[in-house]
């Protein structure tokens, strides 16, 4: 299949590694450009390279806490690739615990950078993009299901979905669509903390892909594979929707 995706430009927060960076690999793969962006300033160089350079790929180290990083890199694709079809919006997880007990300054935090920075850029690129674009939302199966010692991702990601689902019917007379990504257990640095959190390490992820129908933990790439899809021309009709990516975790038809 074609996917449409040659020379089509798309932003991606959080991106310069775990599902953000292997979704950038894919789309590149597939023709497109990227304006990638994180908080470290050597790991977004690190994965510009990886992309291919100057010609795949430009970054900016910043992060959504920063009022003004959407229109940075709202412009940033203007500057460098004179076009913007769309953008996968991802942010680091929030801290560990239950809801009872992280700190009023862990919520308030979090809901600066996971949950309002989120809305600004989607806001912000929703306004910016033809008929016809795409914006991905990388959040979590806590969409759906609480995860034990998650307070704040089970407070804060269902309403993130909602958010989407509400601009996807604002925005869907000009084509604009707005697609959750729902990602479980898959290998990423979030997940190896998580795990390391954990008394015994080795029988947590055990225990986990124990509890995954297809006994296994996702490969970054399996996830970057099907966001390259969703924010592709070729899922035209798709928007208003949460997709789980988890091996078939979630027990919900």
């Amino acid at each position: 299949m074609d996917l449409g995706l040659a020379d089509r430009v798309y932003l991606l927060t959080g991106a310069s590694n775990g599902l953000g960076l292997a979704t950038a690999e894919q789309l590149v793969a597939e023709g497109a450009r990227v304006v990638i962006a994180a908080r470290d300033p050597g790991r977004v160089a690190a994965a510009v390279e990886r992309l291919g350079g100057a010609g795949s790929a430009v970054g900016l180290a910043t992060t959504l806490a920063d009022p003004d990083t959407p229109q940075r890199l709202v412009d940033a694709a203007g500057e460098h690739f004179g076009r913007l079809d769309g953008a996968l919006v991802s942010v680091g997880g929030p801290p560990v615990g239950t809801a009872a007990q992280v700190t009023d300054a862990q919520w308030r935090e979090s809901f600066e950078t996971v949950f309002l920075g989120t809305v600004r850029m989607i806001r912000t690129v929703a306004e910016a993009l033809p008929d016809g674009g795409a914006i991905g939302l990388v959040l979590s199966s806590s969409v759906r299901v609480p995860i034990s010692n998650l307070g704040i991702s089970n407070g804060l990601r269902p309403g993130m979905a909602a958010v989407a689902k509400e601009m996807s019917d604002e925005y869907g007379p000009r084509g604009v669509r707005f697609v959750s990504l729902l990602p479980g257990r898959i290998m990423t640095d979030r997940n190896r903390q998580l795990f390391a959190a954990s008394p015994d390490p080795e029988r947590a992820r055990t225990d986990t892909e124990s509890t995954i129908p297809m006994r296994r933990l996702g490969d970054p790439a399996e996830f970057g594979r099907v966001a390259a899809f969703v924010l592709s021309p070729a899922a035209s009709y798709l928007t208003g929707v949460t997709i789980p990516v988890d091996g078939g975790a979630l027990r919900g038809i």
